[in-house]
């Protein structure tokens, strides 16, 4: 009998690091490198470590897919059908991942921008045990409720220094 290998470690993407990652990966968003060695995106670097479903668990919420799939469509001009395959796409590495989709109750208030709450509410309900985000308002609450809140870059940055040391 083989024990089973540790758990993955809960994370939430916040909307702007899936759209990074969608718009200025590598390819038609079907894969996205992963640390080492990083590729120069940050975001698509991140979204890499999820798709190895190797050390992270990506947890993400409904409004979190919304919202990613309105900012392709509105503020890049994605058609709409391929923001939804991108969505499918990322729902897939999360499931894949250990993670997954799911509409926690709306609890949280602590920031200023409303909107930020809902990724909270998130990162409260799955017990994540780190938040990656390219927004302000969020990073400078780092950490909330002891919950780390990382940029892309310090994320993949970090993942790959892991991973290097582990593999030497």
């Amino acid at each position: 009998m083989s024990l089973p290998g540790p758990a993955a470690i809960p994370v939430i993407f916040d909307v702007n690091v899936l759209v990074a990652a969608g718009a200025g990966g590598n390819s038609p968003f079907r894969s996205w490198p992963s640390p080492p060695p990083t590729s120069g995106n940050p975001a698509a670097d991140s979204l890499g470590v999820i798709v190895d479903a190797a050390e992270f668990a990506l947890w993400l919420s409904p409004h979190i897919l919304d919202e990613t799939c309105r900012v392709l469509v509105d503020v890049l001009h994605w058609e709409s059908q391929k923001a939804q395959d991108f969505s499918r796409v990322v729902q897939d590495a999360a499931e894949h991942s250990g993670g997954g989709v799911t509409d926690p109750p709306h609890t949280v208030g602590d920031c200023p921008d409303w909107e930020d709450n809902f990724v909270l509410d998130l990162v409260t309900d799955v017990g994540a045990m780190m938040l990656v985000s390219a927004d302000t308002d969020l990073i400078s609450m780092s950490p909330w409720r002891g919950v780390p809140v990382l940029t892309p870059a310090q994320f993949a940055g970090r993942v790959d220094g892991m991973r290097r040391h582990r593999n030497r």
